[in-house]
């Protein structure tokens, strides 16, 4: 988009608010009785860290929103880690991530052990990371994300299925060095 056609922030947010209040709702689903961050407030602490950006910044709608699923993933994060200092398990989950649904991490350690399993990610392949950063937690779809990275769909598609092979590995506790020692089907 040029300048002339970048919406404010304040615009972007309404086009995108019901879709990442969607999003927040999905991530609440699968919390504990009486855990305490409702959808609603995660939406309203994702648009304050939004506002201290530039609408300029956004190439697209598309972009904003995506940047938006990275926002929402970090104040879930955040929340998780306040909530945890204390006490933090890492029981292993097996996790399918051939469906994977956010509202399975159903718990306060559940979401801090994918953070962190992306967070190693992201050391071994920043884009296999950020695809599924923007699976996981952003709901996109295989061409949005490709529109968003600006790369192709095959692409992304490998991305995917690497980044799916590694995060199973991480989740059964299996230590990954480097890309050569994940098997992707």
């Amino acid at each position: 988009m040029s300048q002339a056609e970048v919406p404010s922030l304040s615009r972007l947010f309404e086009r995108i608010y019901d879709r990442l209040h969607e999003l927040s709702s999905m991530h609440m689903r699968g919390q504990p009785a009486g855990h305490t961050l409702q959808p609603t407030a995660v939406v309203h602490e994702a648009f304050l860290k939004l506002a201290q950006r530039d609408a300029g910044e956004f190439a697209s709608e598309e972009h904003f929103a995506a940047t938006a699923a990275i926002v929402l993933r970090n104040v879930l994060v955040d929340h998780a880690r306040r909530r945890s200092s204390a006490k933090r398990g890492r029981g292993r989950r097996g996790v399918d991530f051939e469906t994977f649904e956010p509202s399975k991490v159903d718990d306060v350690a559940g979401v801090l052990e994918l953070e962190d399993a992306l967070a190693s990610l992201t050391k071994v392949d920043e884009r296999s990371a950020q695809v599924a950063s923007l699976r996981i937690f952003g709901a996109m779809e295989m061409a949005q994300i490709a529109r968003v990275l600006s790369v192709s769909v095959p692409t992304v598609e490998r991305d995917w299925r690497f980044a799916r092979a590694y995060l199973e590995r991480q989740y059964r506790g299996v230590p990954v060095e480097s890309q050569a020692e994940v098997k992707v089907e």
